[in-house]
């Protein structure tokens, strides 16, 4: 079953996309939004598999959403526009199609199609993946010795040119890997990227303060202070409330 959104700030938009959608069994309507900043919080709550994004909504657009979403959290996406020139800003973010306002009905089943067969081949690309795909230990040098430090021990980690910091309790480790190559290894469900030069292991978070530019200020549970930006805000709130 595919879980569909709908974002379009014209209530009419959102009900003709709607109705299209009931026309087809193996689609599930999860939930819709009128504005991108409701868009994105509906995204990292709901979690659909698509959304339908209008494009030129008031205060922010449906590109823009899109944009702010997490990339591990961000659905599929096809756009919905009364223009054609946001065509390469569409593939740019990966969007699946686009469909000119008003939408043709033979378009909207093609558009959906598309979905089906991106959805078919994540699914496979996901089975294929051994059992234990995420690193569990890692082997850190400390002087002439080798140390090997195990995930579950790992209380956040920093970015630090070609290495990434691993804090163990008081204890740094360096490892010889760029934060952005190893944030693909760690598992979703544990370790979270709350900044470009950070990542937090989500069971260590105590609280969060909201500062005034939108940043989030965190505290670990040993009292670390770190900061996670507005860019990742929300994913935090969805990963935090889906522990």
């Amino acid at each position: 079953m595919m879980r569909v959104m709908v974002v379009d700030d014209e209530p009419l938009a959102r009900d003709g996309v709607r109705v299209r959608l009931a026309a087809h069994r193996d689609v599930c309507f999860v939930g819709e939004a009128a504005d991108g900043d409701t868009a994105i919080q509906a995204i990292n709550r709901l979690r659909p598999d698509l959304v339908f994004m209008d494009v030129q909504m008031p205060s922010l657009s449906g590109i823009d959403a899109l944009r702010r979403v997490y990339p591990d959290a961000r659905p599929l996406a096809i756009l919905l526009t009364a223009y054609d020139n946001f065509a390469v800003t569409a593939f740019e973010l990966h969007a699946l199609d686009y469909l000119l306002k008003p939408i043709d009905d033979q378009r909207f089943r093609e558009a959906l199609d598309r979905a089906r067969t991106a959805l078919r081949r994540r699914a496979s690309e996901v089975h294929a993946e051994p059992a234990n795909a995420w690193a569990e230990r890692f082997s850190v040098r400390v002087g002439q010795r080798i140390a090997v430090v195990e995930a579950n021990d790992i209380d956040w980690i920093e970015a630090n040119d070609d290495y990434a910091g691993l804090h163990v309790g008081s204890r740094v480790y360096l490892l010889r890997e760029p934060l952005h190559q190893l944030s693909h290894r760690l598992d979703p469900r544990r370790f979270l990227r709350i900044h470009r030069s950070t990542i937090v292991r989500l069971d260590r978070v105590a609280e969060l303060e909201a500062l005034s530019n939108r940043d989030c200020l965190i505290r670990l549970r040993d009292g670390t202070p770190l900061r996670a930006s507005r860019t990742y805000v929300d994913h935090l709130h969805a990963a935090l409330a889906a522990r």
